[in-house]
């Protein structure tokens, strides 16, 4: 069968595998409640809810698979939602390889989504999918910045930093997920850019690459020279890496509760 005859399946990616530190002691982000459910059911749902996607892998901390396993089984997905859960590696790209090493042979496209991002709606999912099947190999919800962004000379922490530039803000963009992928092309860039033991890029530092491989798929993708679209993102599809982003995130979903019957 060819390319162009075969049919597109899609499937997501979820890596939940990090300690989100910046949240403070306890659980692992992914796990944290949010209105009383883990982040991560909420992430799970939010990419079953697009019609469009059959199969999510989880991604869990290497030593908590069945725990996250458990933790899926007890809270319900549509029937046509597949779920796997896979152990992690070491840094967020490694657990990322894990999740695409384990999707069936009939899967065509593939979203990377983030667990901490666990509100995005369904139609910015459906958006970077219906992008990449319309043949973009590599698409990404953005947001305009609000703010004039300045570029500086990294310093010690606490000290001024000497501003070096002020890029034009309009040709800026605050990146979010889900990511989208042609999957063939998001595997040519893990298996180029695949992390040395050491931990860094077996061809140099990279988009995200600071001893944790890179943190953005969509920068892999960029280095092979392929082009990378954007797509319209969304303001509810947030990072939730502070305390003051779960406060944000509870509002949010009571909002939801309240009027979409969420």
């Amino acid at each position: 069968m060819s390319d162009e005859s075969r049919p597109h399946r899609t499937a997501a990616v979820i890596p939940a595998a990090g300690r989100g530190v910046r949240l403070g002691p306890g659980a692992p982000k992914a796990l944290r409640t949010l209105g009383g459910t883990p982040m991560l059911i909420h992430a799970v749902r939010a990419m079953a809810r697009s019609r469009a996607v059959s199969l999510v892998v989880v991604v869990a901390p290497s030593d908590g698979a069945p725990e996250v396993r458990r933790l899926l089984d007890e809270h319900p997905l549509p029937e046509r939602t597949e779920v796997l859960v896979v152990p992690g590696r070491e840094t967020r790209q490694g657990s990322v390889r894990a999740g695409l090493e384990a999707l069936p042979a009939d899967v065509t496209s593939v979203l990377v989504h983030d667990a901490a991002r666990p509100l995005v709606p369904v139609e910015t999912v459906d958006a970077v999918i219906e992008a990449v099947r319309d043949g973009a190999p590599a698409v990404v919800p953005a947001l305009a910045l609000a703010d004039t962004v300045k570029e500086v000379e990294p310093g010690k922490p606490g000290e001024p930093e000497p501003v070096v530039a002020t890029p034009e803000r309009a040709r800026l963009r605050a990146v979010q997920t889900p990511q989208g992928f042609d999957l063939a092309t998001l595997l040519r860039a893990h298996e180029k850019f695949a992390l040395t033991s050491a931990g860094a890029s077996a061809a140099g530092p990279g988009p995200g690459v600071e001893g944790e491989g890179a943190t953005d798929d969509a920068g892999m993708v960029e280095r092979l020279g392929v082009t990378v679209v954007a797509v319209p993102g969304h303001e509810e599809a947030f990072k939730v890496t502070r305390p003051l982003d779960l406060v944000l995130a509870e509002a949010v979903l009571a909002r939801r509760r309240a009027t979409d019957a969420y």
